[in-house]
């Protein structure tokens, strides 16, 4: 019986702090890795956001009426819910210490992913997402390809809460190389039953999950994980593909409608 293939879970440490205009790629490179075909090379949201130059001091931002109600109803910085209501596309909740929206990019997320943690500076340096974490994720793609000479694909990761779920897990919100969902409709289970329509297994969230074990929240400072073992076909999709829409949510409550 043929061996069942390994995965690794290879941390790049230590990993320099990135600065607005920093080359990621080259910073990855640099740790001299044997790199093989079929890698997947998972980046932190925070690290992209950090050399595309999204940080923003709050003291340069101006609430509007709209941001200063909120900011009064959720217990928060007006200047902050501002850049929150500028990165978001509809609020979904807001209670006191609770702003949750529909981001730009699609998904539900807490104050729009808008963060200070692992940010430095002081209290008013804040970080906003990548504008286009899938780019982002093609780019450093071509650009790691181009100087190992490897098949590879690139995550861009951040830390998402679950509906009912207590806890964060680390979830992908820009691909490239890989295809974020495997549908297995159709195909047989141990009994030879074959797997329904709703079998879709969503691999990058996997891939940036697994990634989140080693890089951690806090302290750690490895911001970049290299998921190796991989046998996953196709490149084609985009991060976008793994959110159901508006009009597929089962727990909205009638005064959303």
């Amino acid at each position: 019986m043929p061996a069942t293939p390994a995965i690794s879970l290879l941390a790049i440490s230590p990993f320099p702090l990135v600065a607005p205009g920093d080359d990621i790629a080259t910073m990855i490179l640099d740790a001299q890795l044997p790199w093989e075909d079929g890698d997947v090379v998972v980046v932190t949201g925070k690290i992209v956001s950090k050399a595309e130059g999204r940080l923003v001091r709050l003291d340069t931002v101006t609430p509007s009426t709209r941001a200063i109600e909120l900011a009064a109803a959720t217990d928060k910085d007006a200047r902050l819910v501002e850049l929150v209501l500028r990165e978001s596309i509809d609020v979904i909740r807001a209670r006191p210490g609770i702003l949750l929206v529909r981001h730009r990019l699609g998904f539900i997320s807490a104050m729009a992913g808008i963060d200070r943690s692992n940010v430095g500076g002081d209290e008013d340096d804040v970080l906003l997402l990548p504008v286009d974490p899938d780019g982002s994720a093609t780019r450093l793609r071509a650009q790691l390809q181009e100087a190992t000479g490897r098949q590879l694909a690139v995550v861009v990761s951040d830390s998402h809460g679950r509906p009912f779920r207590h806890g964060n897990v680390g979830v992908a919100i820009g691909v490239a190389g890989v295809p974020p969902l495997i549908q297995l409709e159709g195909v047989p289970d141990l009994f030879g039953r074959a797997l329904s329509r709703a079998s879709v297994v969503p691999v990058v969230d996997a891939i940036a999950g697994a990634a989140g074990l080693v890089s951690g929240e806090a302290a750690e400072g490895i911001p970049v994980v290299v998921v190796r073992g991989l046998r996953v076909g196709g490149e084609g999709g985009r991060a976008a593909d793994l959110l159901r829409s508006p009009e597929e949510d089962l727990f909205a409550r009638p005064e959303d409608a």
